[in-house]
């Protein structure tokens, strides 16, 4: 079973990101004045590649903006498939955008 990380939404950086062991996977993004979010990179270290790491980054970010009532732009491809597999979450996509 693959372990559990905690969401840091890192305002500063302007990314989510995990602190394991020593790595920081994140996904960067822009937020607008007018309740938008774009979604424009993911990096998982090569070092933590395999394990899903991603997978519950995506997840957890998509929860963290669906609960701050933003409409989602997914720019970045990793995000953009992860809601392909997942397409409960176009529901927080802005209207018009096509994943």
């Amino acid at each position: 079973m693959e372990k559990e990380y905690e969401l840091i939404d890192n305002e500063e950086r302007h990314q989510y990101e995990f602190h394991v062991e020593k790595y920081t996977p994140r996904i960067e993004y822009i937020k607008s004045k007018n309740g938008e979010i774009y979604l424009t990179h993911t990096e998982v270290p090569p070092q933590l590649g395999g394990k899903g790491i991603g997978s519950q980054l995506a997840e957890k970010a998509l929860k963290d903006i669906e609960k701050q009532g933003l409409r989602l732009v997914p720019l970045c491809p990793f995000v953009a498939g992860y809601i392909h597999k997942h397409p409960e979450w176009k529901r927080i996509v802005l209207r018009g955008v096509h994943v």
